[in-house]
Formats: structure tokens, sequence, C-alpha cells
């Protein structure tokens, strides 16, 4: 079977040493004689596994001791109303910074819960550029300021992090997460969806500071009462245990080569074999400025719509699957994430070369 390379952007491709460790555990998990997706979650193996992947995570991220990491479920979206329900104080107003699709609809699940000013932060002649990051003068009259790392759509990575002085800092980084080194420190509550870097759909990470927990409006359901889920160690009702387990597997994976450091190595490169293809091609372009450019998700287009759609039928049959564009922006996309090896990213450039030649 030849080598097929998955550049979809959620679910997206995980690592192949994960996946084949799971698959040798699937039918008898240490030595139980049974699946890790049949075992109680309240049992003592599948606890173990829980701490240890929250002890992984902390080791991997550097997370400070005064914050907590909760397993969720309901994805990015779930945490759209979570957190205006837990976060809203004596100011009743938040501050959302949109810088595309996912920053805007986030932003419009919030207005169902409280007041929000709404700010677009985005520059988009001649290109895609993030044009103001410094929000410390107005910031404190918000009870928080919340962002989009990474808009999965457009190719938008917001790298620098936005000052707001002592009001918490709220971010979606489900495209971007444990793509980087960060300060953890800087923000209020981190919050990501798996399916992009941790492991599959169905479980999601929050990672939140202390004194940020306890403070939900009375009518906040319990699965989304940040509280409840830390007094019940993310467990008030059953969790999606398999997706738990994979992730503990994906942490133990990246830990063991090299953490972070090595990861941001990897995607650096990754990224800037692509863009410096695309950037001396005049057949192919991006639209997204350098200092803004995702190393996870990169957009770009001939500007020919029925040559896009040939480019994306002829790489499938190529191996090289899910480059279509979204529907909201259309073209193609290529999403790199930390599992995509440097080689799919080579085979990518390789059949772009030949397709330019074939089609210029």
């Amino acid at each position: 079977m030849r080598e097929v390379y998955n550049f979809s952007a959620g679910p997206a491709m995980m690592p192949k040493k994960v996946l084949e460790k799971a698959q040798q555990e699937l039918l008898n998990w240490l030595d139980q004689g049974t699946s890790v997706m049949e075992v109680s979650h309240r049992g003592k193996l599948f606890m173990e596994l829980a701490a240890q992947s929250e002890a992984d995570l902390r080791k991997l991220y550097n997370v400070p001791e005064n914050y907590r990491i909760l397993f969720l479920q309901g994805g990015a979206r779930g945490q759209f109303a979570a957190i205006p329900m837990n976060l809203m104080g004596q100011k009743g107003k938040a501050l959302y910074l949109n810088s595309g699709h996912w920053s805007a609809t986030a932003a419009k699940e919030a207005r169902n819960f409280t007041e929000i000013d709404e700010i677009n932060i985005l520059e988009t002649d001649p290109q895609l550029k993030v044009k103001r990051l410094d929000f410390s003068d107005i910031a404190e009259q918000y009870d928080y300021v919340h962002y989009c790392t990474n808009e999965t759509i457009s190719g938008v990575e917001i790298v620098d992090i936005p000052n707001v002085g002592n009001t918490p800092l709220v971010a979606d980084m489900s495209s971007n997460i444990l793509s980087r080194g960060i300060d953890i420190s800087k923000f209020g509550v981190i919050y990501a969806g798996a399916q992009k870097n941790l492991g599959p759909a169905g479980i999601t990470i929050v990672i939140i500071r202390d004194d940020l927990i306890g403070n939900a409006r009375k009518d906040t359901p319990s699965i989304w009462n940040y509280a409840v889920q830390r007094d019940a160690d993310s467990m008030i009702n059953t969790p999606p245990t398999f997706a738990w387990y994979l992730c503990s597997l994906v942490f133990k994976h990246l830990l063991a080569e090299g953490g972070l450091k090595n990861t941001e190595e990897c995607n650096l490169a990754k990224a800037a074999l692509l863009y410096d293809y695309l950037d001396s091609s005049k057949f192919y372009y991006n639209t997204v400025a350098k200092e803004n450019r995702s190393l996870m998700n990169v957009t770009f287009t001939t500007g020919n719509d029925e040559l896009n759609a040939k480019f994306v039928s002829e790489a499938t049959a190529c191996g090289l699957q899910a480059l279509k564009g979204h529907k909201v922006l259309g073209g193609m996309r290529a999403s790199i994430y930390n599992a995509m090896p440097i080689e799919g990213v080579k085979a990518l450039i390789e059949f772009m070369k030949e397709f330019e030649q074939r089609n210029a």
C-alpha cells in the first residue's frame, strides 16, 4: 500500500506510533484481557491513567501548580458557552477579539449569556494581518478578554500574546495547542478540542487558573460548571475513556520525542518548506501576511475554482488527502499538525510542482 498523507484540518492524523500502540493494546489493555474502552472509568487502572495523563501534560506545557487541567466533552463549541457562564463577574461584560471565523463564532455564542464588546483585529487588504494586540488601556472594564490563537479556516495565527493587563485572558487553542511552547501564566483559561494535536475528536482540554473556578452563574448546567468538574476529577458523568486514553498516549509520545522544543522545531521546518515554495511560485499564492502565517494550517489557491477542484481531485488520487479548503474560504488548505511528518510536506510540494508544470 502506498504512503497516504492526511492533511485534514480535523479530525486530523495522529502519530503513527500512537496508533500502533493503541492497536497493540486494543483487546488486552495492561494484561486485563479487556479493552480500555471496556473498563470502569472509576476503576483503579483508569484513574491512574487519568492522573498520569494530567501529569504528562503538565510536564509538556510546564503548567503552573495554580492551574487545573480538566478533560471535558462538547468540543470548543461547548466552551463557547461555558466560558461566559463561568467567568462573568461584577463587571458584567466581556471583550472578544475577532480575527476570523472561529473567534466570531465564539463571540456570537457568548452573546446568548452576557453582554460583550467585539473588536475586529484583522486587516484584510492587501493581506490578512493582525493589526492590534495591546488592549491594556481598556481591558480592565471587562471580566475577561477572549481570542483565538489560530484561525483554522484562513490560516491566521497569533503568536504574540495580547496585552490585557490583569484581566483574565481566555484563548481558544484548538488548532495549535502543543505545537510550540507557551507561557501558561499569561492566560486565565486555555481550551482546545482534541482532534488536531491532542488526540481524537470527543474530548476537550481546559487549563484554568484556580481563582477563576467557582464563580459560575447559578443556572450553569453542572456539566459546564468548572467547579463541579474539578471536584469530580472531570468525571461528573462517564468521560470519553478511549479518547482520554489516546490523548495519554500522545502526551507520552511527545515527551519521548523531546517535548515541545523538538515539536516546535519540526513544525517550523515543515511550514518553512511549504511557505517558501508558495512564495517562489507564480501559480499558487497565500493571502496571509508572513508574521501571521499559521504553522498548522497553510491556505493557498490558484485563483481559479476549476483548477482548484482539479488540484484537490488529482492530489487525492496521489494519496494526498483532504486538501480542499473550508467552504467559507474555498481554495486549498494543508493542515500540517504535529503528527504530519516532513515527508508528507515534501510529497505535497513535489505534487504541487508537477501540477503547476502541467497547468500553468
